[in-house]
């Protein structure tokens, strides 16, 4: 089976590397990034998205919004325009539902199965293959394309029908911004108050406060380190997609709409390129203090 990749970026490069490793032909593209590493490891670069629909069985596409993915699969030279009837298209960026239900609607006009399959974990859990994949389309599409995901991921879901993956995704955005932002004020509290950041976080890690994203963002706040991972302008992205879903199906969301206004705050600041552990530095900046190892 050949897999064409499309998006070479802080998550694609090391979902691709992975691949490689397990033994896929690969066929890749980005118009933006070098293809050269991957070249060296034993994939082939196309020159356009149409060239790797042209010579894949599969074709993933990791891209940073909606309109990257349009274009990629339904613009000029794109994923459509090389497409032959039976293809599968993954599309494993995080974008707006109905997009995803815009896109698939193009794919299907030319025999082509679309499955929306947006992750979580960020650049380490795709650096070592464990990303959690959350899948919406076709049950049979999925299950052809099940063991690619498993080289890419820890678990793989098939959650419903095309844009259900990325509603399960904005759902655990909502999650994870909103429990950045509580253990921010809570050890910015800790640390105003005379309370070691440290010793905090050894005492509740354990107990019902304590969550994955405490565990992996933490160590990063407290060595100020804000490296990106997960860029806090990828998750005002998110966060906007999960808003205005929001707004289209009638749920509110208030406590997202207060968060995205503190990442926006941050955007103005400069640091929306930094990892969103970085959530932490509104709240320094409201009471004065660093939350830092001592």
């Amino acid at each position: 089976m050949t897999i064409g990749f499309i998006g070479l970026g802080i998550m694609g490069r090391p979902m691709a590397k992975n691949l490689i490793a397990a033994r896929y032909d690969l066929v890749v593209a980005d118009r933006f990034a070098p293809t050269d590493d991957l070249v060296a490891l034993g994939a082939t670069a196309a020159a356009t998205n149409a060239d790797v629909a042209r010579a894949a069985d599969v074709v993933i596409t990791m891209l940073p919004n909606s309109p990257h993915v349009v274009e990629a699969v339904t613009g000029p030279d794109g994923v459509l325009d090389g497409a032959h009837e039976g293809l599968i298209v993954v599309d494993m960026s995080s974008i707006a539902p109905g997009a995803a239900s815009s896109v698939a609607e193009a794919a299907a006009a030319k025999g082509v199965v679309f499955l929306d399959a947006p992750v979580s974990g960020g650049e380490p859990k795709a650096i070592d293959g464990t990303l959690a994949i959350m899948v919406g389309g076709d049950a049979a599409a999925f299950e052809t394309v099940r063991p690619l995901l498993e080289v890419l991921g820890a678990s793989a879901t098939l959650v419903g029908p095309v844009g259900s993956g990325n509603v399960v995704k904005l759902a655990n955005q909502v999650i994870v911004a909103a429990n950045i932002a509580a253990v921010s004020e809570a050890f910015v509290l800790a640390t105003k108050a005379g309370v070691d950041p440290e010793v905090v976080f050894a005492a509740i890690r354990g107990g019902l406060a304590g969550s994955t994203v405490m565990n992996a963002k933490v160590p990063m706040i407290l060595a100020g380190d804000f490296a990106p991972g997960f860029r806090i302008d990828l998750h005002i992205k998110d966060l906007q997609n999960a808003l205005d879903t929001a707004h289209e199906v009638g749920a509110p969301i208030p406590l997202t709409a207060l968060i995205m206004e503190a990442l926006q705050g941050l955007r103005v600041a400069g640091d929306g390129a930094l990892d969103h552990s970085a959530i932490v530095r509104h709240y320094e900046r409201l009471a004065g203090v660093e939350v830092r190892r001592s």
